[in-house]
């Protein structure tokens, strides 16, 4: 009794699921129309918050340094680092980069403490040069994170409209190439940015990530608190919430990106999934602010989002469920000497799992033109598989919270 419970609780959520995401698929293969208006000239800064990046802070530098833009810099904020990022970031175009070194024992809180440090010397520094806030946007990047040369130009209409507060680039993993769990991060983060990012464009709640999100200053400056960013695990999310409800749009950008280097090993994989998870544990408190400041459609959705991670936690079960099922099942045709369900009762099982597998190949073959629709829905496939790693890193995450660890698992590069 528990155990049919159990499995047909699980299959309902499966199905609710599957019906929000076919909305969304269907919702984002839209386009859309933007009106024409007058161009300001505007003052990028890109905020790099570094903890120990020697390995790839270089290449980063290199890549926003040689950026065709006007009018930007990039600040370096060494969290504390005992490697040579200091040295790395100083290294690099004095003229067009600026190098902010924190130290004990202000330092290593997390990444939303050292942007929110980064942004007061901004302004303490004098180098913001006078700049209106509303023609300030500020950039945050990864240490890893390669920008696509354009990524100025594709942004910076978006923010001639007056209300848009942020805009979100598309994420790509730039060794994709290097084995299957790499190309498998590169599927999950192009199927959230074109179908989910890109479907919340018209529901009013896109989200920022942690890399290549652009912020307007002034809308920044609307927000309570000691700075823009929180102390979550996952401040990114709060900022793009917190954002909306101050009235300000959320974009999504569909036609540049910030490459970053995916995970290489399964086991710090998980332990990176553990803290966003956590951090979307962390983000429950801001459901009072959602159905109190943010217009219904957008609560509606944001709402969803965030219960994501009790979400995953239930469906976690369905595996363990249908396994006991199945074998219940085997048994019992074992007793009583021949099948008890058609070879055609595994199809719903199937549909169940591999449904949207099919949109979601079609949408990263659109992306990786040479791999073909074919080879990317078998990937999208193995991507349902590589998804049930979000179940061991949610149990994780939710053991962290429960325990009382906070400390931010930072993902070692290589």
């Amino acid at each position: 009794m528990i155990t049919e419970l159990l499995l047909w609780s699980s299959i309902t959520l499966i199905i609710m699921a599957g019906c929000y995401n076919t909305s969304l698929f269907l919702l984002s293969r839209r386009r859309i129309r933007r009106s024409r208006t007058d161009r300001r000239d505007r003052f990028y800064v890109f905020l790099l918050a570094c903890l120990n990046e020697e390995k790839v802070l270089s290449e980063s530098l290199e890549r926003i340094t040689s950026l065709p833009a006007r009018n930007f810099m990039a600040l370096v904020i060494d969290d504390g680092s005992d490697d040579r990022t200091f040295q790395v970031a100083r290294a690099a175009d004095p003229s067009l980069v600026h190098v902010h070194r924190r130290t004990p024992p202000n330092c290593r809180k997390g990444k939303g403490a050292a942007l929110n440090d980064g942004v007061r010397h901004l302004r303490a520094s004098g180098l913001l040069g006078g700049h209106d806030p509303a023609d300030v946007v500020l950039c945050v990047v990864d240490a890893d994170g390669r920008l696509d040369p354009h990524v100025v130009q594709s942004v910076d209409p978006y923010f001639d409209d007056p209300r848009t507060g942020a805009v979100q680039v598309c994420v790509r993993m730039y060794n994709r190439h290097l084995g299957l769990l790499a190309r498998m991060q590169d599927m999950e983060f192009v199927v959230y940015g074109d179908v989910f990012q890109s479907a919340r464009r018209y529901i009013g709640s896109v989200g920022m990530g942690g890399n290549g999100q652009f912020m307007r200053l002034s809308a920044l400056d609307t927000l309570d608190g000691d700075g823009p960013w929180s102390d979550s695990l996952t401040e990114d999310l709060d900022l793009g919430v917190r954002l909306i409800a101050k009235g300000w749009t959320n974009q999504h950008c569909t036609t540049a990106a910030v490459s970053q280097q995916a995970v290489l090993s399964l086991r710090r994989l998980i332990r990176q999934r553990s803290r966003w998870f956590q951090g979307h544990l962390q983000s429950a408190g801001l459901v009072p602010l959602i159905l109190r400041d943010v217009p219904t459609k957008a609560a509606v959705d944001l709402l969803y989002h965030l219960s994501s991670p009790v979400l995953i936690l239930l469906t976690s079960l369905l595996p363990l469920s249908f396994l006991v099922a199945f074998g219940a099942t085997v048994v019992a045709s074992v007793q009583v000497g021949h099948p008890l369900v058609s070879p055609m009762w595994l199809l719903g099982p199937y549909l169940l799992s591999f449904t949207a597998a099919y949109a979601y190949g079609y949408v990263y073959a659109k992306r990786e033109r040479e791999l073909g629709l074919v080879r990317s829905v078998l990937l999208a496939h193995v991507f349902v598989f590589y998804g049930y790693i979000w179940f061991a890193a949610g149990w994780w995450g939710f053991w962290r919270m429960l325990t009382g660890q906070r400390g931010w698992l930072k993902t070692a590069r290589t």
